[in-house]
């Protein structure tokens, strides 16, 4: 397992919804309804970005208002880092577009 895949996978980390080409909650909402999201784990030297689809089943949307835009969500998906499948995890407050994530191993499940 990579440095990094060990390291994002022990506890929780700072991480913001990387969005182009502005930063809204209402970017963010489009990226869901296209089923994939980045996130950017700001804590790793120069951040990591991480794309993945979304798993409806894990994700939770149901504490979010995103005309206010206030709330939670919490964004789950699978994908592949440095080799390793992995579930990612993020939980990203509507307001200020971060939150905090962290990375699950997941080898028996593909992407």
């Amino acid at each position: 397992m990579s440095s990094l895949v060990k390291r994002l996978s022990e506890g929780e980390h700072q991480l913001e919804a990387s969005l182009r080409p502005e930063r809204s909650a209402n970017n963010l909402k489009a990226c869901i309804d296209r089923e994939f999201v980045i996130v950017r784990f700001t804590e790793t030297q120069g951040g990591t970005e991480l794309g993945f689809k979304l798993d409806h089943g894990d994700s939770d949307l149901s504490k979010a208002d995103f005309s206010v835009p206030e709330g939670v969500v919490k964004l789950v998906g699978y994908l592949t880092v440095d080799y390793v499948k992995v579930k990612c995890v993020a939980k990203i407050d509507l307001r200020t577009l971060t939150g905090i994530g962290h990375l699950e191993p997941t080898p028996e499940r593909s992407p």
